[in-house]
Parts: C-alpha cells; sequence; structure tokens
C-alpha cells in the first residue's frame, strides 16, 4: 500500500478497511486477519494496525472477541457508508462546485462529459 504523507498512516488504514468493506472483501460477522497480519500485508508496524483497529472498534464498524480476534460488525456497511457520503457531501462537493465555477464548466458540459476508459 501506497500511503499518502499528507494524512495519519493508521487513518489510512481505517480508510483501507473501508474500502474491503464495502467492496465486499471483508463480510459482516466476518473475522479480520489479525493486527500482525495486516501490518505485515501493509508494511506497518503492528502497533500503527492497533491504533486503527481501535478508532474503528470505537466508531462501531468492528469489534472484538477476547481471545478470538476482530469481526466485522453486522450494521458496518451501512455506517461507513453514512459517514463516507456525508464527508463526500461535506468536503469534495463544495470544492467541485468551487472548481467548476473557477474553469467555467457547465451542467451540460458534465452531462455530455464521456470519461476515457
Amino acid at each position: 500500500m501506497d500511503f499518502n504523507k499528507n494524512k495519519p498512516i493508521y487513518l489510512q488504514i481505517c480508510d483501507h478497511i473501508y474500502e474491503r468493506i464495502l467492496s465486499g472483501e471483508f463480510r459482516s460477522g466476518e473475522r479480520l486477519m489479525s493486527v500482525r497480519e495486516l501490518g505485515i500485508e501493509l508494511g506497518v508496524n503492528p502497533n500503527t494496525v492497533m491504533r486503527s483497529f481501535e478508532r474503528l472498534q470505537n466508531k462501531g464498524i468492528i469489534a472484538t472477541k477476547r481471545g478470538i480476534g476482530f469481526y466485522v460488525c453486522e450494521n458496518a456497511r451501512e455506517m461507513i457508508l453514512e459517514e463516507q457520503k456525508k464527508e463526500f457531501i461535506e468536503n469534495d462537493i463544495p470544492e467541485f462546485f468551487k472548481k467548476m465555477e473557477l474553469y467555467g464548466i457547465t451542467f451540460d458540459e458534465l452531462v455530455r462529459f464521456k470519461p476515457v476508459p
């Protein structure tokens, strides 16, 4: 995983886990890989992964079963979607409209736009 220098690594790991839950790779009720395993996979210190897991646990996205490991909570996907939509609307959309105005892009141009694959 390539990390962005402008955002703490533990938050980027949270985002990575969010993506894996949203994509269906990590499903509700399933056990996550261990802190050590994920640390090895991502090339980070297990303490950093643990910090991410603690944040996700505090948000109700994952839960621990003593002596067994961490599991994805039943409503994790819905909680992530709600949080990500809110963040998108509050942060990304205003920036998008600002750039549209700055560049003189109209809604008609957006509708006609065909991205190159």
